[in-house]
């Protein structure tokens, strides 16, 4: 999701103009060439790891049958997320940073705003569904099998697909986070320009549909996670060798370290985002462009460390990606080499 204003000037150079034919074209952003290269040196890598690590996690989870299971179809859906964010959004936001214009006609801006939108809600949501799955994991275990199944989380893709598709499509097509910003829309209305805002009331619901309620349920429920693993872990300590003592503690420290990088990652990449998103509009869209698009890009950093969180941390996907890299990377022969 990406907020982004241009200036508009009839009497400057052509070169600094994003259509130089065009009397109505917006301003090119003023960077030195070596600047723009080093942003696109900079992007590029970040755009290619999101998009073929995440291409690496569906390989890995389709071609293992050992790994088909309700979470790891959550985690497979998520990988295509995040890999439709990686090639479709981040390229065109890409270029859209760097050189300050929109070089594509005004309903593809529509298009690309209501899909980054979209892709950006339905990410976040697989993490809070992702989160729910292992609260029920580790709170009921016995029942687990029954309550959490692979038609239940089909079921639970769907609805967020469908929610987060209709939110997004619904808001940006409909313009109703614009109401009331007609006056600002005007001074900055210029060709080359692709802008996404909300007014006060618009960014407050956003911000909480997309983030702080999915976020506080995610809190809430790793907190109570990391609680019961904790006593779990006592009472096996309790009643065990020194061995399994040690072990059970073991199992406690690896689980808080990956709760932690799970919230961790996911609060450092789309809080700013999202406070900013809230503040700006009460700050008369003060906020500086730059500022604003590296807080977007921020945000694309989840997706992009995703597949390092949910993939490359567990011992079993590291296996398979072994696999799959040097038998069909490298071509070498695995053997009979197993997850």
């Amino acid at each position: 999701m990406e907020i982004i204003f241009t200036n508009s000037s009839h009497n400057v150079n052509n070169a600094l103009l994003c259509f130089p034919h065009e009397p109505a074209s917006c301003l090119r952003k003023p960077r030195f060439f070596a600047v723009r290269v080093v942003m696109y040196i900079l992007m590029l890598p970040t755009v290619l790891m999101t998009v073929l690590g995440n291409l690496l996690v569906i390989i890995t989870i389709s071609h293992f049958r050992q790994l088909h299971s309700p979470t790891n179809f959550i985690i497979l859906s998520l990988a295509v997320v995040d890999s439709l964010l990686g090639s479709m959004i981040m390229p065109f936001s890409m270029v859209r940073w760097v050189e300050g214009c929109w070089f594509l006609e005004d309903i593809f801006c529509k298009i690309h705003s209501s899909l980054d939108m979209t892709l950006s809600i339905v990410s976040i949501l697989h993490l809070c569904l992702v989160s729910i799955d292992r609260f029920i994991a580790i709170t009921d275990p016995l029942s687990y099998k029954m309550k959490v199944t692979n038609d239940m989380v089909v079921g639970g893709i769907t609805i967020i697909w469908l929610f987060s598709f209709s939110f997004s499509f619904g808001v940006v097509l409909s313009d109703v986070n614009l109401a009331g910003l007609e006056s600002l829309l005007m001074l900055n209305s210029c060709v080359g320009n692709c802008i996404l805002i909300f007014n006060k009331q618009w960014a407050v619901v956003v911000a909480l549909v997309a983030f702080f309620v999915p976020g506080s349920v995610m809190s809430c429920l790793y907190l109570k996670i990391f609680h019961v693993a904790k006593k779990q872990a006592r009472v096996t300590m309790g009643n065990a060798s020194e061995i399994k003592k040690h072990s059970s503690e073991q199992r406690e420290k690896k689980a808080a370290k990956t709760l932690g990088i799970v919230m961790g990652i996911f609060l450092l990449c789309w809080l700013p985002f999202f406070v900013a998103t809230i503040a700006d509009p009460f700050l008369d869209f003060s906020t500086p462009v730059d500022v604003f698009d590296a807080l977007v890009w921020f945000g694309y950093l989840n997706s992009t460390c995703n597949p390092l969180v949910y993939g490359f941390f567990y011992p079993r996907f590291q296996r398979a990606f072994k696999i799959i890299i040097s038998k069909y990377v490298f071509h070498l022969n695995t053997g009979h080499l197993t997850l």
